[in-house]
């Protein structure tokens, strides 16, 4: 009997452990659960990825037809110019097909007057920079332009915004409730998404004109230059969309 009582002991302590051992398991695994989980992944091989790369390759080869002209078109601007209060040429790259395509617009009859936005001079902001006035009045001039007006703008962040709010200054001083934005193809879609969510607000209608210069939305993947056009315009124009103009907040006029 004196034996048999350790013995029932020992095994008792035997069976015990690992029912101790297997309750402080659980406890720290419910106390990690909080903060790190095990997860089993696949993971693609390199035969599977080079496949997956050739065959977007070649779905873009065979639909190239379609996708190049329409992101093109989403681009550019519907043409749907009339009779307006005045012109207005985007000078910002100092385009003179824009100057061209002005002032046919103004023989035409859509209106007498033509805008050209000019670098305003550091030394005094209500005057044109010298080189920038001297630039635009030229083109204008070769081009035929008849009534041309300069509307010296600061280069402020957002450019194409904060020169929107400056042509809308003048234009609503002057009393213009009209405009047709004459911009390059590839930009006149931001143009018009810009000039019409600051202008329409006080009241100024918004036409779009856009000029196309050696590249077409049916041929920029031509040459390397129209590629990183198309590409750095498409960019611009979801940045404008999704992010400068919700965002913006508009100032008072004067």
């Amino acid at each position: 009997m004196s034996h048999s009582a350790p013995e029932s002991r020992t095994a008792r302590e035997q069976l015990s452990q690992p029912l101790t051992t297997r309750t402080s398991t659980r406890r720290a695994s419910q106390w990690q659960r909080h903060f790190v989980y095990r997860a089993e992944s696949l993971k693609t091989t390199w035969k599977c990825r080079l496949t997956i790369l050739i065959f977007v390759v070649l779905i873009g080869l065979l639909t190239r037809g379609f996708w190049i002209p329409s992101l093109g078109r989403t681009l550019t601007c519907t043409d749907d110019a009339r009779p307006s209060d005045v012109i207005l040429v985007e000078n910002f790259d100092t385009d003179y097909l824009l100057f061209e395509r002005a002032a046919a617009l103004e023989h035409a009859g859509l209106s007498a007057r033509v805008l050209a936005p000019t670098v305003a001079s550091r030394r005094d902001p209500k005057m044109a920079n010298t080189v920038s006035r001297g630039i635009t009045e030229f083109m204008a001039s070769v081009a035929g332009v008849q009534n041309l007006k300069i509307i010296p703008t600061l280069e402020i962040e957002p450019i194409s915004l904060n020169t929107a709010y400056q042509v809308r200054d003048f234009l609503t001083k002057e009393q213009l409730r009209s405009v047709i934005v004459v911009a390059p193809a590839f930009r006149s879609r931001r143009s018009s998404l810009v000039y019409r969510a600051v202008l329409r607000p006080a009241g100024i209608q918004v036409y779009c004109m856009p000029v196309l210069g050696d590249h077409a939305p049916e041929n920029w993947t031509a040459t390397w230059h129209g590629i990183q056009e198309v590409t750095g315009q498409f960019i611009k124009l979801q940045f404008y969309r999704f992010y400068v103009l919700p965002f913006s907040r508009d100032r008072s006029g004067g």
